[in-house]
């Protein structure tokens, strides 16, 4: 059976909104097989000159988006007693680094959520995986000194 491919769009920093993308995305579908918590946020700066609104925004983006969605998905993937986890992250939630103090937060707490979910997902037979690569160029030319905002987007 092959399935017309729907275009669902979802700000992973919306948290308010996930949870009815998830519901819509198992309406269409019916299942999710394989979910992979790809979409990440970063910022760079000392950490007096970052806003706390910019750390809740890092934190939502980093954290509490991939973990929203997926608990959305996962009573699904348990009635079925099947499917994969993977969260994209970072070697910066194993270390810490200077002037990234927000994004290593972000990324030490959902690499501490996933390893849990791990544990307590084996009973279910479900796959939940943490891949953590180490430094990326994700844009071609830094943004200029001070512009916080052109990096988180970057």
């Amino acid at each position: 059976q092959t399935y017309a491919p729907k275009l669902i769009l979802l700000d992973i920093t919306d948290i308010s909104c996930i949870r009815d993308v998830a519901k819509e995305i198992l309406n269409c579908y019916g299942c999710v097989d394989i979910l992979i918590n790809n979409a990440s946020m970063k910022v760079k700066g000392a950490v007096q000159s970052i806003s706390l609104e910019l750390d809740k925004k890092i934190m939502d983006a980093n954290y509490f988006g991939p973990v929203t969605l997926t608990k959305a998905i996962l009573p699904n993937m348990i009635s079925r007693r099947t499917g994969q986890i993977v969260l994209i992250n970072s070697i910066q939630g194993k270390i810490g680094i200077p002037f990234r103090a927000a994004y290593a937060a972000s990324k030490h707490a959902a690499v501490g959520f996933f390893d849990c979910l791990r544990a307590e997902m084996e009973e279910f037979d479900i796959s939940v995986s943490t891949v953590s690569p180490t430094f990326i160029c994700s844009y071609h030319r830094q943004p200029a000194p001070g512009n916080w905002e052109a990096s988180i987007w970057k």
